[in-house]
């Protein structure tokens, strides 16, 4: 089978305006993922006493929707994708409020919510859609300056935040607080403002650390060196034993010796069976994740496009980058999994929305009466860091 450019249907214009090395990227991310759950997953299965293939079979399954759902949101249009981005925030956010009353207390926090047999983690799927919409608050603001845009998106941050804190998730409220930071400085925020932004954070994390009791743990045996949990000591390991080609599928201890190693330290198994050298392709894999969508973007006009994409690509990025300090011993742990590698259905869907949502703002769509090799232009054309609020205080 074909495709023509003369040919008018909507798989032909996604196939011809779709970015097809990043989709090429994220499909090698999602290839590697199904391929080394079958290094952690097994052994996992046998402790717990269920089938040993059980976690391969669910990752197969979530793998497979995640990659249809990210493939069909990648041919809305950008208004389609605020729109989807809305409804999800919006169903996200009255999923927190539920967990914070009925959602089951695990380890001193409530994060998921128990649905038909499933477990659901709300704050996986409320991460893209907030950045789409903090992105699309402060691309109205640069284009009308009288509009409240800035108290908008940092009221939106605040909310999300706040009832991560309350979970408490202080994780995910870092991740997005990091992701929220950054678009304000793509969209050409002040310096001033900006730094009052990182102290705000900074303030707001030191009052997790004395009045969260395994935050303040977590912390200490960071920066202590000594008594570093058992995890955190036995990843770090890991990596010494595997050295640059790994000990060999199938060879590695990790796995039965942790009862996350098919989640948050995957990258762990990972490095122990197959090396330092794979560990280095994989980051590599998302790294060019994360620059090509900023390539793609650097010059678009549509600041709504630019920041949403880049917004989503730092998402996808620094959540990786987490994962795999944590792994390494350069972070205290945090909980967080490595998208599309680490099993979890949860975290397959909220990554395939996010990655959908960074394909349709990606794509280089034709003009109105343009051929395709024309590219549609976006509002009135600004430098793409030109300081917020020209001409007004409002932002």
């Amino acid at each position: 089978m074909t495709l023509s450019r003369a040919e008018k249907s909507v798989l032909t214009d996604w196939w011809f305006t779709v970015d097809r090395m990043l989709l090429a990227s994220i499909l090698a991310i999602a290839g590697a993922g199904v391929v080394l759950s079958l290094a952690a997953s097994p052994a996992i299965a046998i402790k717990r006493g269920l089938p040993i293939y059980y976690f391969v079979e669910r990752q197969l399954l979530f793998m497979a929707l995640g990659i249809v759902l990210m493939l069909a949101i990648s041919l809305l249009s950008p208004e389609r994708v605020r729109r989807l981005a809305l409804a999800v925030l919006v169903v996200c956010l009255a999923g927190l409020l539920l967990v914070l009353t009925t959602g089951a207390e695990i380890n001193g926090a409530r994060r998921w919510l128990h649905l038909g047999g499933y477990s659901v983690q709300p704050s996986e799927l409320a991460k893209p859609a907030f950045v789409v919409l903090c992105a699309w608050f402060l691309a109205e603001g640069r284009r009308r300056p009288d509009m409240p845009a800035l108290p908008a998106a940092f009221g939106l941050y605040l909310l999300l935040a706040g009832l991560l804190a309350l979970q408490p998730d202080v994780g995910q409220a870092l991740l997005v607080s990091l992701v929220w930071c950054a678009l304000f400085f793509l969209a050409g925020g002040r310096v001033t403002w900006f730094a009052a932004f990182l102290a705000m954070l900074a303030s707001g994390f030191a009052a997790a650390y004395y009045s969260i009791g395994y935050v303040r743990l977590r912390v200490d045996r960071f920066l202590s060196g000594a008594g570093e949990s058992y995890q955190t000591g036995r990843a770090r390991q890991s990596f010494i034993e595997g050295g640059l080609f790994g000990r060999g599928p199938g060879e590695g201890t990790i796995k039965s010796a942790l009862p996350d190693a098919h989640n948050d330290f995957i990258f762990a198994v990972i490095a122990e069976e197959y090396g330092a050298l794979i560990c280095l392709v994989l980051l590599g894999l998302f790294a060019l994740v994360v620059v090509r969508a900023f390539a793609r973007q650097m010059g678009e006009d549509d600041d709504f496009r630019r920041l949403g994409a880049m917004g989503l690509a730092l998402l996808f990025g620094l959540q990786a980058i987490i994962n795999m300090a944590v792994n390494t011993g350069l972070l205290p742990t945090k909980g967080m999994t490595l998208p599309f590698i680490s099993i979890g259905g949860s975290s397959t869907i909220a990554t395939s929305l996010g990655l959908g949502m960074l394909l349709a703002l990606t794509r280089r769509r034709a003009a109105p009466g343009a051929g395709l090799g024309h590219t549609q232009p976006g509002h009135t054309k600004k430098p793409a860091f030109a300081p917020m609020g020209a001409g007004s205080e409002s932002i």
